[in-house]
């Protein structure tokens, strides 16, 4: 599924993100899928403060995520993702792999929903702005 990767970025794994056993702490790998989501948004055009100022809010709705492999202090996470619409869902194809090797470390989807003013919206202002990438 490589061909359908439509953003990348690279995060240098740090010591203070490992757990007792000197791997990289499950809950960390939310942070940088969560991360990755941010750049793609900004990649776009999109800001979360504009997105703010227009009282939108992307929400998570759902996490999924697989553990494969773990990475370690010095490793480089490449984190990779590519996105669908079904309805009022956009839903992240988040995969995390480790520089060095190759290895698959982690596989998530992760589902947001665009609320504003507190309540949920179709995501059409934010559809606009991934219109390249759906």
């Amino acid at each position: 599924m490589e061909d359908k990767y439509q953003f990348t970025i690279e995060l240098e794994v740090r010591d203070y993100e490992l757990d007792s056993e000197g791997i990289v702490n499950n809950a960390v790998y939310q942070h940088y899928l969560e991360h990755a989501r941010h750049q793609f948004l900004c990649h776009v055009g999109y800001s979360f403060a504009k997105m703010e100022s227009e009282g939108l809010m992307p929400v998570v709705s759902r996490v999924e995520i697989n553990y494969k492999s773990s990475l370690r202090s010095g490793d480089v996470a490449v984190c990779r993702l590519w996105l669908e619409r079904k309805g009022i869902r956009f839903i992240f194809h988040q995969d995390i792999f480790n520089k060095a090797t190759g290895a698959l470390a982690v596989n998530a989807l992760v589902t947001s929903v665009v609320v504003k003013n507190g309540w949920p919206t179709r995501g059409e202002k934010l559809a606009e702005f991934f219109k390249d990438y759906l």
